[in-house]
């Protein structure tokens, strides 16, 4: 892989100016974290050497100053709400988030509820974190909010909220997703801070946009693509173009509320430190960027990929025309055709030749490597199967797994476990290579070039089932797929 970004530099940099910003405000600062924190991949996938987890390295140079506080709506816990990169509900991500902080060395110091309204299953999660040792903290709904100025920076607003105890002068305010709160809850903060007489700042991080970068530049346009579900769109700020002549980029979200967010840093200080939301942010992400040619066509890659993404969500029911309408005009904008993603002809040429699903692979070597449907295999097995030989320069012809390794697994799967199709799929046929490796050099050797799929390109003419979706996201591979079902079945297993 071409590296495009400076990890290092990074992790160095954006910690430098956090503490610049706690200084700032005399040595306590509210950090609302956008973003995810362990898992960026959309941020590993468009500046190649961003780590998945960077961000969580940069935060570890500060763990001596910092704490962790994590937010959830109510609403959200009560409506069992989905985290859709990974699968789990919001209020099992909490937990998710806690432990992860935990392990890595950063400290939680609470948890609080927001838009909390007596809803039985936030009661639950209370009392769960509660018997877990874990302090819960709960903030109400408020009349008029945000409008209503007056009313929210009052003791009837932010100042019924449950004041949530903090040590460290660095408190990292995070969510399992958007909608948690995390604003609401540090200006919540600043107003009770105030009030008792302590100072205390706030500021934002986030990865995206990035607000020195043009804003129609690949980068930015990837995070427009990233986010279509939330209707975020990037835009040029006309606050900070008005107070300093220079052309910024931020989202439209920051760039509405920040008239309110002045009147209440205003009414809480009696000024507001910022001139702008781009002023609010501390992002450091340009200056980190050494290739940006190679950033800038990953970029390109992921917003391709989105669009397949969200039409085969489409098909699945949990996507809208309008996202799609929105990905195909960020693709017009940047003049991105399926040629820029060479595995798509590729796939599909295979799946023309052999009338069945297809896959195929975009090595980082420049070969690609395709993988058809057979008696034995499906089409993401075969190509796996057919990526390690290659990388590990076995020939075609040789057998990695023998028949009687295949032979049981198929009679697991129809004599035993009730299935009519005997194609081992991509967990299976790992396993078996994994059998297989214990008496065979080929197959140890295929097995240890595994790594070496990591960041390559894979598309299939199919959708596919989620245990193959499920194995391809653990090897670390970009994948997209054709947006229509192998079969015309309503009913499509995961």
């Amino acid at each position: 892989m071409h590296i495009g970004f400076d990890h290092d530099k990074y992790t160095r940099r954006q910690s430098e100016e956090i503490k610049k910003r706690i200084e700032q405000f005399g040595g306590k600062l509210y950090l609302e974290l956008g973003g995810k924190l362990f898992d960026d991949f959309h941020a590993s996938r468009v500046l190649p050497g961003f780590r998945p987890d960077s961000k969580i390295a940069m935060l570890l140079q500060l763990k001596d100053q910092a704490e962790v506080v994590v937010a959830i709506n109510a609403d959200d816990i009560e409506k069992n709400k989905v985290r859709g990169d990974l699968g789990i509900t919001y209020d099992v991500d909490v937990l998710r988030l806690i432990d992860g902080f935990r392990d890595s060395g950063l400290y939680v110091g609470s948890v609080v509820i927001t838009q909390y309204a007596g809803q039985p299953h936030a009661n639950s999660f209370r009392k769960r974190l509660r018997a877990q040792g874990i302090k819960v903290y709960l903030h109400y709904p408020i009349a008029g909010y945000p409008s209503d100025i007056a009313f929210v920076v009052s003791d009837k607003g932010y100042g019924k909220n449950e004041y949530i105890q903090t040590e460290r002068p660095l408190v990292l305010v995070t969510a399992p997703g958007p909608g948690s709160g995390k604003m609401a809850v540090c200006m919540s903060q600043l107003f009770q801070e105030h009030q008792k007489g302590n100072k205390a700042g706030y500021a934002k991080f986030e990865t995206f946009p990035t607000w020195n970068l043009p804003l129609r530049h690949p980068i930015n346009m990837a995070y427009e693509a990233a986010t279509v579900d939330l209707g975020d769109v990037n835009m040029l700020d006309p606050y900070h173009l008005e107070a300093y002549g220079v052309t910024t980029v931020n989202y439209n979200r920051d760039i509405e509320i920040f008239p309110v967010l002045n009147d209440i840093f205003v009414r809480i200080w009696g000024k507001s430190p910022y001139k702008s939301p781009t002023d609010m942010g501390v992002n450091l992400v340009a200056e980190c960027i050494v290739d940006e040619e190679v950033c800038s066509a990953a970029a390109k890659q992921e917003i391709i990929r989105r669009f397949y993404v969200a039409q085969c969500d489409l098909r699945r029911g949990t996507a809208t025309e309008e996202e799609i309408a929105k990905l195909r005009l960020i693709m017009k904008q940047l003049e991105l055709t399926d040629d820029e993603r060479p595995v798509l002809a590729a796939a599909r040429k295979r799946a023309q030749a052999t009338g069945a699903p297809a896959a195929a692979v975009l090595l980082d070597d420049g070969k690609i490597i395709t993988g058809k449907t057979s008696e034995l295999l499906g089409a993401s097995a075969a190509l796996i199967l057919n990526a390690l030989k290659h990388l590990a320069g076995i020939p075609k012809p040789v057998k990695l797994i023998p028949p009687e390794v295949i032979g049981p697994v198929q009679s697991l799967k129809c004599d035993y476990l009730g299935n009519s199709n005997p194609r081992l799929h991509s967990d299976e046929i790992l396993v078996a290579l994994s059998i297989t490796a214990a008496t065979s050099v080929e197959a140890r050797q295929a097995m240890e070039q595994l790594p070496k799929l990591k960041g390559c390109e894979v598309h299939t003419s199919v959708i596919l089932s989620q245990v193959d979706e499920n194995i391809f996201r653990r090897l670390g591979v970009n994948l997209t797929s054709e947006p229509h079902y192998q079969t015309h079945k309503l009913y499509h297993a995961k």
